[in-house]
């Protein structure tokens, strides 16, 4: 395992890899969170042939940290706040909710922007596979987690080339289970651990969710 990725194609394969056990089964539906988990969960879905979709998820930065993660919101109305975030930076509740709103409405759009029209995949009774380019913090996953929990999968589990154990350990009392390529507690930014880290554009993650022409 290389100690770090050259970009998300690579570790999206490295993750395919490492969930080959799912490879070939019927019941499996990876999900991406946009934008960069979504090309990372295109390699992980061509490697165990099955579905993808994304899974639309917001995080809610800190006012004057917008890198730091105060929650986080995904559709179906799911809010996941970061109390100790909100309470040591003094957060007011007008902050926080004009920052929802902001969040809510770039959520709005992706929505319509990245399925074109399609309505979600139907992931009742599947094993769901959550894929992001990595986990710091923990609040954008668990949004996920608890949205898509709402649409009934038999399972979720949560693969992230890159993510803090003990991130992973709280996010593991919501999901079923989890596959981390690289546990780093001392994790600085997703984007360190990376070569290539730049930013996936809409017409990438459009382009990963393209249904294939038959």
């Amino acid at each position: 395992m290389p100690r770090r990725f050259k970009d998300r194609i690579e570790a999206g394969r490295l993750l395919g890899e490492a969930l080959k056990a799912y490879a070939g089964r019927g019941d499996v539906t990876v999900l991406g969170l946009p934008r960069g988990g979504v090309p990372v969960a295109a390699e992980v879905a061509r490697a165990l042939g099955a579905s993808m979709d994304v899974c639309l998820v917001r995080k809610l930065g800190a006012p004057g940290h917008e890198e730091l993660a105060m929650g986080a919101i995904a559709s179906g109305g799911v809010r996941v706040l970061n109390e100790d975030v909100i309470r040591s930076l003094g957060i007011s509740a007008r902050a926080l909710e004009a920052e929802a709103a902001r969040e809510g409405a770039e959520l709005a759009r992706r929505e319509r922007l990245y399925r074109g029209g399609r309505p979600p995949l139907d992931v009742r009774g599947r094993t769901a596979i959550l894929v992001d380019d990595g986990v710091a913090t923990g609040a954008t996953m668990l949004a996920a987690v608890r949205a898509l929990r709402q649409m009934g999968p038999a399972a979720i589990l949560i693969a992230v080339p890159v993510a803090p154990p003990s991130t992973l350990a709280e996010l593991e009392r919501e999901a079923d289970g989890t596959i981390c390529l690289l546990p780093e507690e001392s994790l600085i930014a997703v984007g360190y651990w990376y070569e290539d880290f730049s930013q996936t554009t809409d017409g990438e993650v459009q382009a990963c969710l393209a249904p294939v022409p038959k």
